[in-house]
């Protein structure tokens, strides 16, 4: 099978929103300043330091709205970050929870029944190599197993 790929939101996307475009809901991002550990932001897929300027926006990780289009909070660094360049190992944000929720997106962006399931951190990634090896599913993402926030997405290199 060919290897896994952890992707973080758009170069694109992330830069707009640390230059106060609106987010998902239409509003400007929050700044804020981070305490610490459990401040991930999904440009870098890093941990923001504690002390540092962050936002808190609202993000939705679909291309269109549609029923399953979940938009939820995510942070970002306040300023410019290099987008996460080793996708091929999970990220450092993943490093930090004992568990996720993996869940599976068919190509019509759409969740696939059956497929979300709160996934140990050593399990990420063969449970996303599962996933991935079913006809239906394209792409998967991690998300928090506590809050349900959108972590990174996974897919097929």
């Amino acid at each position: 099978m060919p290897p896994l790929i952890f992707t973080a939101m758009p170069t694109e996307h992330a830069h707009a929103l640390q230059s106060g475009a609106d987010d998902a809901y239409g509003r400007r991002p929050e700044r804020m300043v981070s305490t610490g550990g459990g401040m991930p932001c999904r440009h870098c897929l890093d941990h923001i330091a504690e002390g540092a300027d962050m936002l808190v926006v609202a993000y939705r990780p679909f291309p269109a709205l549609q029923p399953y289009a979940e938009t939820g909070p995510i942070f970002l660094h306040a300023e410019a970050c290099p987008r996460y360049a080793a996708t091929e190992v999970p990220p450092p944000i993943l490093a930090t929870s004992p568990d996720f929720i993996l869940r599976g997106y068919g190509a019509d962006d759409r969740i696939v029944y059956g497929t979300g399931a709160v996934t140990l951190q050593e399990n990420i990634v063969s449970r996303a190599d599962e996933l991935l090896a079913r006809a239906d599913v394209a792409y998967v993402h991690v998300r928090s197993a506590r809050n349900n926030c959108y972590q990174c997405r996974v897919d097929r290199a």
